[in-house]
């Protein structure tokens, strides 16, 4: 027995050496929590520190974003880069760039508050706030040196992620096929992104239906498993302030009770202490991330310990792909939408230089256009160095009617509520026919037909009718309607009346350039109630009641960030019509010209103040007897028509002439976001026959100041402008709210 003693000492000895340096298979389990989520940052921070070597991830809703870009490569430290560098309310609102639209497509954005499907005249609602297409973007993105990658084990670290089937509630394992897809599905939070299709099932948030999926890990070989834990724990009733929050709540009901059975099973379990936070609050991401951190330090030395045991891995850096070619396209689920449509949105050029940031464009440019549900992507590498053919999957939008509504009150329509009626692919598939109805205190409407053919030259049909009454001065409408002296008549009423019809040709060039030119039937019928006739014959308070008929050409350039409050890009607009008949009996008619044009800048001077400069002019070519086409300043405005031009100072319709000359000069300072409070100047000069006189460049006759408020919403712009004149000592006071239509 004794000569067995030291066999069984080695043997003992033997093994325990080789269990305490046994390299053991670690599993990391992120949980879903939406915003929350960006604790496991924190907590792959400290991973790192400690040396551990994480060997298959697996995670639910963020817990699937963050680790799946972390299983395709990506350090702790560089993700946190990625998320600091996110702006989540575009990622989640689906914001689109205005670069990325058509001329036809922001003023849409730029006029409709709410839109909402309305195919065989049936209200509909989307299935999210948001469809996703952003967080897709960024995924796709980030993953697309992985993108030729099916089996997720083939990953940096071997990964899975849980999404839910939302026919029937089952868990759906998600461990191949495209990872930008898999994990934007696993993220797709219910009611506020809409379901993924993959494999024909439509898929959400994992969190429905297991969210923290450490018994798939267990099972996938996973010797020790590491979990991070930021799922809600359940709410008073007094914070229970919206439906959000309450079916937050009734989720949490299930995933609290799961974690019962879960957190056995987790062999370091890491609660970081995010109770401070919600699932959207994205806006604190660096403290909760540093609330990850903190968590997981608690645990560093059970992590060195884990970690002595662990041979190194190897340290994997993520390619940059600069640019590159295109060699090949692939399309998948278009039937509506032709091929040459699609390249066209996309601007592809095979075997040209390209670049992410010009596929991010092209893939903007096509969700812009609202055809599409979702548009997913991948680069497909070639045998050539350098050479991918792009693979497309299309979800064609099945909605091609919309109703559309806004609401807007200013001191000149004073309040007004828009119902639109939109319907896409009427007569053919790239057709766009609009119908705007304008009721309040100025009843309105606006009708379109266009016909987009992108680049090429497009075909449209406008018609609009427009009226508002104003008080003006008597000398003013005296001198513009040749009205005889009325004793003790200081200011008249105008009641202005206009009803316009265009038809119109015009193309784009690189989505920020317009150029068209049309025909053009507009009736002009100005009046006033303040002249009273007693004679029904007489008509002498009908300053203006004719038909003209003209030509008319424009060129647009459009970089401006944002219409309202535009933080970068210039703007110039010039507009050229030719007025050729009158339907009046007036022998002194004869053809004129009116002549506008109009450029502004934007730049930030910092992160909060903006400087923007703008100058226009306008003059007329021939007829001095017609002024009913004069230039008219004064108010505050946006969309106003003919030629009715804002000016800080004055009252609407305060100064006219048949040419002026205007400066504008506005600093902008953004006090919290969307929070804007804007000085401005301007000065102008107002005469006829300013540019013979040569006095266009001399010091000018009017200057305005304002000081005002706005703030941007998704209603549209709310603005309140304090405006003073020096010349005439007088103030007004103008609001606008809600977009201009």
């Amino acid at each position: 027995m004794r000569r067995f003693l030291p066999l069984l000492f080695f043997i003992f000895t033997f093994f325990g050496y080789a269990q305490k340096n046994e390299d053991p298979k670690i599993g990391l389990v992120l949980s879903g929590g939406g915003a929350k989520g960006l604790a496991h940052i924190g907590a792959l921070k400290v991973l790192e520190e400690a040396g551990v070597r994480v060997d298959y991830i697996g995670g639910t809703s963020m817990g699937a974003i963050i680790g799946g870009l972390y299983a395709a490569g990506y350090s702790a430290t560089e993700l946190d880069s990625i998320f600091h560098a996110t702006n989540f309310n575009i990622l989640i609102q689906d914001d689109i760039p205005r670069s990325a639209k058509t001329f036809y497509e922001k003023e849409d954005t730029e006029k409709y508050a709410l839109t909402l499907p309305f195919d065989d005249f049936q209200i509909s609602f989307p299935s999210g706030l948001s469809k996703g297409q952003n967080i897709y973007n960024l995924m796709a993105r980030l993953t697309m040196h992985v993108s030729e990658i099916e089996d997720f084990s083939d990953l940096p670290i071997p990964f899975f992620c849980i999404a839910a089937d939302i026919e029937t509630g089952e868990e759906v394992i998600l461990d191949e096929g495209s990872l930008a897809k898999a994990i934007s599905a696993s993220g797709a939070i219910p009611s506020l992104f809409s379901p993924v299709k993959i494999n024909e099932r439509l898929l959400t948030d994992g969190g429905v239906a297991n969210n923290y999926p450490v018994e798939e890990l267990r099972k996938r070989g996973a010797e020790i498993i590491i979990g991070v834990d930021v799922q809600d724990s359940l709410i008073a009733r007094e914070e229970l302030r919206s439906v959000f929050d309450i079916l937050t709540q009734i989720n949490n009901f299930r995933t609290i009770a799961d974690m019962k059975v879960k957190k056995p099973l987790t062999d370091i379990y890491i609660k970081p202490d995010i109770s401070a936070f919600s699932i959207l609050s994205f806006d604190e991401g660096a403290a909760i991330i540093d609330s990850g951190r903190v968590a997981t330090l608690e645990k560093m030395d059970k992590l060195k310990e884990l970690a002595e045991d662990q041979s190194p891995r190897e340290k994997f850096v993520v390619p940059k792909l600069e640019k590159f070619n295109i060699s090949g396209l692939v399309l998948e689920g278009n039937s509506n939408y032709p091929r040459s449509y699609i390249l066209g949105k996309l601007k592809l050029d095979y075997d040209e230089p390209y670049d992410l940031d010009d596929l991010g464009i092209g893939i903007n440019n096509l969700s812009a256009t609202g055809n599409f549900n979702r548009i997913n992507y991948q680069l497909i590498p070639n045998e050539e160095p350098r050479d991918y053919t792009l693979a497309m999957q299309i979800e064609e939008s099945e909605n091609k009617t919309f109703l559309r509504l806004g609401l807007h009150y200013d001191e000149l329509y004073q309040s007004a509520a828009l119902v639109n009626l939109t319907k896409k692919s009427l007569m053919f598939t790239n057709d766009v026919v609009s119908l705007d109805m304008i009721v309040g205190d100025k009843f309105r409407y606006n009708f379109d037909y266009y016909i987009d053919k992108g680049y090429y030259w497009s075909i449209g049909l406008k018609s609009r009718y427009n009226n508002f009454d104003k008080d003006v001065s008597f000398d003013l409408a005296r001198e513009n309607a040749g009205l005889d002296e009325l004793g003790g008549v200081r200011e008249i009423v105008v009641d202005y009346k206009d009803f316009t019809n265009q038809f119109y040709v015009q193309t784009l060039f690189k989505q920020v350039f317009l150029f068209g030119m049309g025909a053009e039937h507009k009736y002009l019928n100005i009046a006033s109630s303040t002249i009273n006739n007693p004679q029904p014959q007489n008509r002498n308070n009908v300053f203006e009641d004719t038909h003209y008929f003209s030509t008319f050409g424009y060129l647009t350039y459009d970089s401006y960030d944002n219409k309202y409050f535009p933080r970068k890009g210039l703007y110039f607009n010039g507009d050229f019509h030719v007025y050729l008949l009158a339907s009046n009996d007036d022998p002194d008619f004869a053809e004129f010209s009116i002549a506008k044009g109009e450029i502004g800048y934007a730049t930030p001077l910092s992160s909060k103040f903006v400087m923007r400069f703008s100058t226009d002019t306008g003059f007329k070519i021939g007829n001095d007897n017609i002024n009913v086409f004069d230039f008219f300043l004064g108010g505050y405005g946006n969309n106003l028509i003919n030629n009715f031009i804002p000016f800080y100072g004055y009252d609407f319709i305060s100064l006219s002439g048949d040419s002026y000359i205007r400066g504008l000069l506005e600093l902008d300072y953004e006090a919290f976001s969307n929070n804007h409070i804007i000085a401005s100047a301007n000065f102008a000069n107002v005469e006829n026959r300013l540019y013979t006189t040569g006095r266009w460049f001399s010091w000018p006759d009017y200057s305005g100041y304002a000081l005002g408020y706005g703030l941007d919403t998704f209603l549209g712009p709310m603005e309140v402008k304090y405006t003073y004149s020096p010349e005439v000592e007088e103030s007004y006071w103008f609001f606008s709210l809600g977009f201009w239509f």
